[in-house]
């Protein structure tokens, strides 16, 4: 906690505190009229600061104060009093709060729950004594890490000296769609669930919430699972109401028979508008039957699902030979569809052709899906379904081979949107390389263009040859001006086996970092 003596500017005895003039002067404003530092735009910065000083050493003339306190000086000094634990004064502040909005999630980067408790103090006075002070408007906590900028504009302005007027016509956060029209506090969170226990903070906001049902409206739109066991997930949505979801991530090392505990609260997240999944093994002794069983449950969970625009699945082992019967369930158009790093058949890659989800996609990522010996008309089929609303395509490590990459540049030609395109790691000609790149002329939104080294600049033990990938790259990127000017090109080896990165060729070669 920071210590209350005075800085080391001003004259110090043991025992006895001898005040600034300046600050006397501060205090002055105070008793008088404390208005006058509103009405004064230009008013000095050190005395503004000697003020919000004042008032954080005694805590009992801050709260007697706040009444008169300028707008303008709400955000320093709650700073102030938020970083130093003045408790007291944070207390007073919540329920004098002049804003909308109390931005308190980008102040919490290090969480304090002494702190964090004299704010929930606050509001418990505005919930259940019925405070109603002059200048009360407060209706939303927001505890989401995104609202930094509106205390940095305090930050620099009392610095510089001036005190500024956009904050007024800040907004609140953005609405709940669960709690349109109705009028209780509302506390935003985006919750990442690392440990097996949640953090203090976050279990006294918990208990907190459920003791003031009805008064309270708890509205988490972001979940992301990273650690904490799945049949835990049960408890922290009796507190969360499902329906504010709109983005959740599962990624942690599971096993099918787990997963299966987290299975059905997907589907009671009507509002969810991007599902991602990740690492998800099936263990040898499920048997096909109790695979079938499980997918079947968790695919229904989409038929439930109205709005969802992005689904993400990497590392999935549960996909192949079930695709269809997924994409079956999608109630609605999707605009990302990324399905990375798993094992799909030809038929998966027909039915997702067919499918009549995946006809507006802004986003198709395939990465590290095997497409060798497969054919790729289906993937042709698709990028000519897709092809003028298409902005992002990845194929990364699929071990695409000059036939199938010539089978595919008709339709690839035709996405005019596409501001994206990866192909890296792919065992590719230098020939067909510049088929390739004389087939993109007309990709005029190109902005960043990700393709493989040739397979020439590697020597017979399959080792990179670092001269002849510079000679080879240069003669591609020549290629390439010559027919058009590109905004971003590399070209990229596959990953290295040490350290997982690319080595890749831009106007001369950058290697891995190992």
């Amino acid at each position: 906690m920071t210590s209350d003596l005075p800085c080391a500017k001003e004259p110090y005895t043991k025992g006895t505190r001898v005040k600034d003039p300046a600050e006397d002067q501060g205090l002055m404003l105070l008793g008088r009229n404390f208005r006058l530092v509103k009405m004064s735009i230009r008013t000095p910065p050190r005395l503004l600061e000697l003020v919000r000083r004042s008032l954080l050493r005694d805590q009992a003339l801050a709260v007697c104060t706040l009444e008169e306190l300028p707008t303008e000086l709400f955000p320093p000094l709650f700073m102030e009093a938020f970083s130093r634990r003045r408790c007291e004064a944070l207390k007073a502040m919540v329920q004098a709060w002049p804003f909308p909005c109390l931005p308190l999630g980008s102040l919490m980067k290090t969480p304090c729950l002494e702190t964090f408790q004299a704010v929930l103090n606050g509001l418990d006075a505005l919930l259940t004594q019925g405070v109603c002070l002059r200048r009360r408007k407060l209706q939303v906590l927001d505890l989401q890490d995104v609202s930094e900028n509106f205390w940095m504009v305090w930050s620099e302005a009392m610095a510089r000296g001036y005190l500024p007027n956009a904050t007024r016509k800040r907004k609140p956060a953005q609405d709940c769609p669960v709690m349109r029209g109705q009028q209780r506090l509302t506390v935003f969170i985006d919750l990442c669930l690392k440990n097996r226990t949640p953090d203090e903070c976050l279990t006294c906001l918990f208990l907190w919430v459920k003791q003031r049902e009805g008064l309270v409206h708890l509205c988490c739109k972001k979940l992301k699972v990273l650690g904490t066991p799945l049949h835990k997930i049960k408890n922290i949505l009796n507190v969360v109401n499902p329906e504010c979801v709109q983005e959740v991530e599962v990624n942690c090392r599971r096993r099918l028979p787990d997963l299966a505990e987290f299975t059905p609260h997907p589907g009671q997240m009507r509002n969810l508008q991007k599902f991602a999944l990740s690492h998800v093994d099936v263990p040898r002794y499920v048997s096909p039957e109790q695979k079938k069983e499980f997918v079947t449950q968790f695919t229904s969970q989409f038929l439930k699902l109205h709005h969802l625009q992005k689904l993400y699945m990497n590392c999935v082992s549960f996909l192949e030979g079930h695709l269809a019967q997924l994409l079956s369930c999608l109630k609605t158009p999707l605009k990302t569809f990324a399905i990375t790093n798993c094992v799909l058949s030809e038929s998966d890659l027909r039915h997702l052709s067919q499918s009549p989800s995946i006809s507006q996609l802004m986003t198709l990522d395939l990465s590290g899906i095997s497409l060798a010996n497969l054919s790729l008309v289906p993937l042709q089929l698709l990028l000519e379904k897709v092809a003028a609303t298409l902005e992002y395509l990845g194929l990364d490590d699929c071990g695409i081979e000059d036939s199938q990459v010539n089978a595919i540049l008709p339709a690839l030609s035709r996405c005019l949107e596409l501001t994206t395109f990866s192909l890296c790691g792919n065992p590719i000609s230098m020939a067909t390389l510049e088929n390739l790149l004389s087939h993109t002329v007309r990709l005029n939104n190109l902005c960043l263009e990700l393709y493989p080294n040739p397979r020439e600049s590697y020597d017979a033990y399959g080792g990179l040859c670092r001269r002849r990938f510079a000679q080879l790259g240069a003669e591609l990127m020549g290629r390439v001006k010559d027919l058009r000017q590109p905004k971003r090109i590399l070209f990229c080896t596959a990953c290295c086996p040490h350290c997982g990165h690319r080595a890749f060729y831009d106007l001369e070669v950058n290697q891995c970092s190992c």
